[in-house]
This record gives C-alpha cells, sequence and structure tokens, in this order.
C-alpha cells in the first residue's frame, strides 16, 4: 500500500548513495528547503526533460529551494554519467529496491498507456527547513513540471 504523504506531515527519513556511492540522509538538509523528485529512469526523454527543466530554474536562480534531490531505481554508476551528460548541478540517489519510493507514495501502481502497472509514480515533494512536507505533487507529467513547482513556489513566499 502507498503511504499518502500530506502537507504538514513529517517526510520519512531516508539515507540512499549518490553517485559517488556515498550515503545521503534527508536529515543532512535539515535547515535547507528541499524539493525532493521521484522519477522512473536516467536518459530516458521525460526523465531528461524534467532533469534539465530543475537544472535551468537552479542556475536562473528561478527555484525558491535551497536543495534538489532527484531519486530513481538506477544505479549509482548510471547517475554519475546521467549528472556528468547533462551537467545536472543537484543531488542524485540511488532507490534500487524502491524501499523510499514506497514510503513516500512514489512506487505502486499506476496507469501506463491504458494498462495497471506497478512502478514508479512520477511526484515531487517540496520539504520545509524542519523536514516537513511543503508541497505535494503526485502522478504527474514531466514535461512543464518543474516550472509548475517554480511558480508554486513563488506563490507560497
Amino acid at each position: 500500500m502507498n503511504a499518502v504523504l500530506k502537507v504538514g506531515d513529517q517526510a520519512p527519513e531516508f539515507v540512499l548513495l549518490d553517485p559517488d556511492r556515498n550515503p545521503v540522509s534527508l536529515a543532512d538538509f535539515k535547515g535547507k528547503r528541499i524539493v525532493v523528485y521521484f522519477y522512473p529512469k536516467d536518459f530516458t526523454p521525460g526523465c531528461t526533460q524534467e532533469a534539465c527543466d530543475f537544472r535551468d530554474l537552479m542556475e536562473a536562480r528561478s527555484l525558491d529551494a535551497d536543495i534538489v534531490i532527484g531519486i530513481s531505481a538506477d544505479a549509482p554508476e548510471k547517475h554519475h554519467e546521467f549528472k556528468s551528460h547533462y551537467n545536472l548541478p543537484f543531488i542524485l540517489l540511488s532507490d534500487p529496491d524502491h524501499n523510499v519510493m514506497a514510503r513516500w507514495g512514489a512506487w505502486g501502481q499506476k496507469k501506463n498507456y491504458g494498462k495497471t502497472v506497478t512502478g514508479v509514480i512520477r511526484s515531487t515533494f517540496v520539504i520545509s527547513p524542519q523536514l516537513t512536507i511543503e508541497k505535494t505533487f503526485v502522478g504527474i507529467k514531466a514535461k512543464g513540471h518543474a516550472l509548475r513547482v517554480a511558480n508554486e513556489l513563488k506563490v507560497t513566499q
């Protein structure tokens, strides 16, 4: 069963590996505003678009967040290649067993081309400096999503 995270909930803690195989914990970023987004796979068209959109917004200083973290099931080595290829200035973490995704409600049953499948539910969460959920975006489309997140954050300043 998927977790249903709501605004005001404590963000579920995690420790996952970054592209250099260093453990990264959500608690490492307490005191900062964080965007955590879950995506299916490095180098696919939608996931590449979403990552590059977050990159461009960060570079333009148009995203009111201190840290962006992307999480998929890809291996750290693949994340390293993806990050290097697209010059991504944010953290990518590996969740190969989907445990963190499941706790955040980003893994489960979804519709894909009219069929029910189990997989990554593309989701984004804005986390407050106190590590509580500020905003949720669940089951979204990649195209234009990062800009929508940026615009929503501007409204809540």
